[in-house]
């Protein structure tokens, strides 16, 4: 995926997370401003965000507790990669690990898309559309970003193009988190390009991760290996 540096990138945000600007606190504004970009145009750069943690871990009085949250979301659409973590180190531990006491709002959001983002790093996308579902706040905290559920949606079916070849539409429709076979067919056909056949099992196509290859295991061994391992016998024997 290409959070990490994409081509939607301007130059005047290259100009601040490759320079001393990355350090000026009044950059705070700029980033927030590009970070409601990559909301709304359905992108995300992982490393500007970073910058803007990083602002704020420096600057707290800058800090905005909705960019936060939209940051975390934003990289929680990189799943399974290291982006989510890498943005929880730049957060103070009053809102990465609270005290069980703590009724900080932005320390209990953070909790919950930790969870959230536990659970796809774990492949557990069943649970993920369950907890999605129960309670107001996850749409609350995902309102922000246009097409959340669709890329999350996205990303899954990418996942299980890479380990199968074929899926029932049961199945999907538990992993996609839809609400009936027919919406699963629709995606399965219109946005991943797979067929649905009359089995109800989905088609995928052949790809360089679920294609199953031979492996061959050649071991080089020659008269010389066998000879010194018999010496040794010999010597420790004696």
């Amino acid at each position: 995926m290409s959070g990490e540096d994409p081509q939607e990138r301007p130059e005047a945000i290259r100009n601040i997370i490759n320079g001393l600007e990355r350090y000026n606190p009044e950059a705070a504004g700029t980033l927030e401003g590009y970070l409601q970009l990559q909301c709304e145009e359905k992108f995300c750069d992982c490393n500007a965000n970073r910058a803007l943690l990083k602002l704020y871990q420096l600057n707290p009085d800058r800090i905005k507790d909705e960019a936060i949250t939209n940051i975390l979301v934003k990289a929680m659409t990189q799943f399974p990669s290291p982006q989510f973590d890498l943005c929880m180190h730049l957060l103070s531990p009053s809102h990465s690990n609270p005290a069980p006491t703590s009724t900080s709002e932005l320390a209990e959001a953070v909790s919950k898309l930790r969870a959230l983002n536990s659970q796809l790093e774990g492949a557990q996308y069943d649970r993920f559309w369950a907890t999605m579902d129960s309670d107001d706040l996850y749409a609350d905290l995902t309102t922000d970003i246009a097409g959340f559920e669709e890329m999350i949606r996205v990303r899954i079916a990418q996942l299980i193009s890479q380990a199968y070849r074929e899926v029932d539409v049961a199945v999907l429709e538990n992993w996609l988190g839809l609400d009936d076979e027919e919406e699963v067919k629709k995606f399965a056909v219109e946005t991943c390009g797979w067929k649905v056949g009359a089995d109800n099992l989905v088609q995928i196509p052949k790809n360089a991760e679920n294609e199953a290859a031979k492996a061959e295991i050649r071991e080089d061994v020659n008269i010389d290996m066998f000879a010194r391992v018999i010496k040794r016998s010999w010597e420790e024997t004696a």
